[in-house]
């Protein structure tokens, strides 16, 4: 599959988790107490969601509705059985607010980085009936780990490079936006892993792999030579913004049309 060359938004979050949950056996975690209603201490919002907070947060910004979150958490339906749990698989799920359930949705955009909190999460504001998901209201446990602005919203300067980009013989302007922790540089032929989000000049996003929640894997002398010129300059661990013109994109022959802006990280070099 050719790489950045279509627009790809597709909603890898909850759904795909639980979907994933059900090919592994999970650490079964105990429900809590008042699993089967919301408690009167829960605070209960105009939509039907209750939910009450489990462990104050160290942050003061909540999420917006289109941000990126990474949290960890488990989720029961009332009669007390887990069905799908972050905390057991080992690892924490990042994902778009705007991708999944409504209740999510809500839910997170209460608190702060670093907050527990416990929601009761009704059908309506949930799957809704649908086949093959968890019915009836359902009960999390979510800590919230870090927020991320959506990778939807055009950097402020994707109209053009900014007085402190610098520029390659070749065209390419780029700066830095977060400094790397390793030491070796990619060559032309490296395999390396990334996120990525890009840009047109507009503004309009046209392709993200933070939005799939899933970095991307491919050879640098496979992709536009503005890429494989860009994240040779970088080191793992590195976020760099790119404007790179057109002559050193599609060239014309295809969209996205004109020079396009990407903010990439250098997950790995193989």
């Amino acid at each position: 599959m050719r790489l950045l060359t279509a627009i790809a938004f597709l909603a890898a979050a909850l759904a795909a988790a639980f979907a994933q949950s059900g090919t592994v056996t999970l650490q079964v975690i105990p429900p809590p107490p008042d699993v089967a209603s919301p408690p009167d201490d829960a605070v209960k919002a105009s939509s039907g969601l209750a939910s009450k907070v489990l462990t104050p947060g160290t942050g003061a910004q909540h999420p917006a509705a289109d941000d990126m979150v990474t949290v960890h958490y488990t989720g029961w339906t009332t009669d007390g059985k887990m069905f799908d749990s972050s905390v057991s698989r080992g690892r924490p799920s990042s994902f778009p607010l705007n991708r999944v359930i409504t209740g999510w949705g809500e839910t997170v955009q209460l608190m702060v980085v670093g907050e527990k909190r416990r929601a009761w999460i009704p059908e309506a504001l949930a799957y809704k009936g649908q086949a093959g998901r968890p019915k009836g209201m359902l009960v999390f446990d979510i800590e919230l780990l870090a927020i991320q602005p959506s990778p939807t919203k055009a950097p402020e300067d994707v109209k053009a490079p900014p007085k402190d980009a610098k520029l390659t013989i070749s065209g390419l302007a780029y700066r830095s936006l977060q400094e790397g922790t390793g030491t070796k540089h990619p060559s032309r032929a490296s395999t390396v892993t990334v996120h990525y989000s890009g840009w047109t000049t507009n503004g309009k996003l046209f392709d993200s792999s933070v939005t799939r929640g899933q970095p991307s894997t491919f050879s640098l002398d496979k992709v536009i030579a503005g890429w494989t010129e860009g994240v040779q300059l970088m080191v793992e661990g590195q976020k760099m913004r790119f404007w790179i013109p057109e002559n050193l994109a599609y060239k014309g022959q295809q969209p996205p049309y004109g020079m396009l802006v990407f903010d990439i990280e250098l997950i790995k070099i193989q």
